[in-house]
């Protein structure tokens, strides 16, 4: 199973402080030296509505670059992929995440704009990111539920999925921290009757469901999921939308189900614990940094 390391772009977009471009870099490093071999890095977000993405040029110019890691970068709109356009091609990101969010109200609020009108400016963002040789992710926000309309249906995810176009990669993300397995399946069953897109998935822990909703996605065929090192994270345009799933404890529920991560769990504990105390917090989300590996040292 992979995981798609996201902690360098929704885990440092929601926290207070804004780290530095050499911070990052070291960040990313770390995810790489543990295991990790597909990186969400960098946001191309407004810079005064998300100060933290702000050196996304720099980070990407900065990376280690290596054929076995790709980077990817989120873009909202057309503006986002002109500015990775704009860096030299080897500091590009090897693929792109372009968000759509399930709802219009949501929309409106993240994108100013509603969720078919986002959809319809997606298709020849999607052309242009791939004749510049990127993949291409759709990921449908708040597919699980709203902060401002409540419970979104799986016939709306089916619908926006259906409108689409052409996808390298599906990816629905429970934004908020509200879904279940049962909306995992659902949902799974809906957008699988109008694409045969491989399919990723997103989990917030909100609610302390984000795990059982990842082994379920892994039940239903997904083939990537995505955490962030340390469970930091979350979205600044969401209400009380908490930390991702921990990488870190992801890869050792995964590990311990018979599906191999390639993740090393001490590593990725440590860089979690490290990351935590760069952002000033008392403690980050994750457990297996307390915990520890099972059945590792049984004395401690």
């Amino acid at each position: 199973m992979e995981i798609v390391e996201v902690g360098p772009r929704d885990g440092l977009q929601n926290e207070k402080r804004v780290l530095p471009t050499g911070t990052k870099l070291e960040y990313v490093r770390r995810a790489v030296a543990a295991g990790l071999r597909r990186l969400e890095v960098v946001a191309f977000a407004r810079p005064d509505r998300v100060p933290q993405m702000a050196d996304a040029e720099d980070v990407l110019k900065g990376l280690p670059r290596d054929e076995k890691i790709k980077y990817i970068a989120l873009v909202l709109n057309g503006r986002g992929l002109d500015r990775i356009l704009a860096l030299d091609p080897a500091a590009r990101p090897h693929e792109i995440n372009y968000v759509v969010v399930a709802t219009d109200e949501f929309s409106r609020r993240n994108q100013g704009m509603t969720t078919m009108a986002s959809l319809d400016a997606f298709r020849p963002v999607a052309a242009r990111a791939r004749e510049n040789g990127m993949q291409v992710t759709l990921t449908v926000a708040a597919s699980f539920g709203c902060p401002f309309t409540g419970e979104v249906k799986a016939d709306r995810v089916r619908e926006i999925v259906a409108n689409a176009g052409e996808l390298d990669e599906l990816c629905v993300a429970d934004t908020i921290g509200v879904g279940v397995p049962a909306q995992v399946t659902e949902l799974t069953a809906a957008v699988r009757e109008v694409s045969n897109a491989p399919l990723r998935a997103h989990f917030h822990n909100t609610r302390n469901t984000g795990y059982a909703n990842a082994i379920t996605a892994a039940a239903n065929g997904f083939v990537a999921l995505d955490a962030s090192l340390g469970g930091i994270g979350g979205c600044p345009f969401a209400p009380a939308a908490t930390g991702n799933i921990a990488t870190e404890d992801l890869a050792y529920l995964l590990n311990r189900s018979g599906l191999a991560t390639g993740v090393s769990l001490a590593e990725a504990a440590d860089t979690g614990t490290w990351i935590g105390q760069e952002l000033g917090l008392d403690q980050v989300p994750a457990q297996l940094g307390r915990a520890g590996d099972f059945p590792g040292d049984l004395s401690r």
